[in-house]
């Protein structure tokens, strides 16, 4: 099996005490806010590997586990998980709420890169 090579940054998992410094330095960042019991979540996954993987080099994604990090969700309002927000240059500028097909996160998430 042939693995094709990919130029992304790497899925980040962040926490409340980190996550200012992974999603306000600047440039785009998706962050799911998540729960290892959702199953849309668990949905979600691999559509955000698959994202990272064609567009991580101008697109920073960050998991957020809401279980472990409640202030970080609350801070954004989310009520409902998956909830994926993108940052521009430390900014909420758009939320997407539940799962959603790639080509929807794509377009969505392409307006802001």
């Amino acid at each position: 099996m042939k693995f094709k090579e990919v130029t992304s940054m790497a899925i980040v998992n962040a926490t409340d005490q980190n996550f200012s410094q992974e999603v306000e330095q600047g440039g785009t960042v998706l962050v799911d806010f998540w729960a290892p019991w959702c199953g849309p979540c668990k949905m979600i996954a691999p559509v955000l590997e698959q994202i990272d993987g064609e567009v991580g080099s101008q697109l920073k994604i960050v998991k957020v586990n809401v279980d472990d990090n409640p202030d970080s969700a609350g801070r954004f309002g989310v009520m409902s998980i998956p909830t994926l927000i993108v940052f521009k240059d430390g900014q909420p500028v758009d939320k997407i709420i539940g799962f959603q097909p790639k080509e929807a996160l794509m377009a969505t998430v392409g307006k802001h890169l």
